[in-house]
């Protein structure tokens, strides 16, 4: 698993997620996503080369939005692989995790 953070406004970063989302992909990122999480209001969360995304996977996605929601903000999935999406509709972690297809459409859903 490889993570890149690029900064897209002043209160946002984009997060681009690549590879396995498992324990080790988990493992791997755990600390440098919640530094990411902790330091930007905003975060979409660019998971479009994400193959695989297990329970320990979904749990660092969840603990990051809920930290960034305690401090007013939002955390958003940007465009997952059809099976890491039907993964986290089935557990129904939508709600708390929105998907968004766009750049557009994200950049809409953080500043409203």
């Amino acid at each position: 698993m490889d993570m890149q953070v690029t900064p897209i406004s002043q209160d946002a970063i984009r997060v681009a997620l690549n590879g396995r989302l498992d324990i080790a992909g988990s493992a791997k990122i755990d600390v440098p996503f919640n530094v990411a999480v902790g330091a930007s209001r905003n975060i979409i969360v660019d998971m479009s080369d994400v193959t695989f995304i297990a329970s320990i996977g979904i749990r660092t996605l969840v603990i990051g939005a809920k930290t960034v929601q305690r401090r007013g903000g939002k955390l958003l999935l940007f465009s997952p692989q059809a099976d890491v999406e039907q993964v986290l509709e089935t557990i129904g972690v939508t709600d708390l995790l929105p998907i968004v297809r766009d750049e557009a459409e994200a950049m809409a859903a953080i500043q409203s």
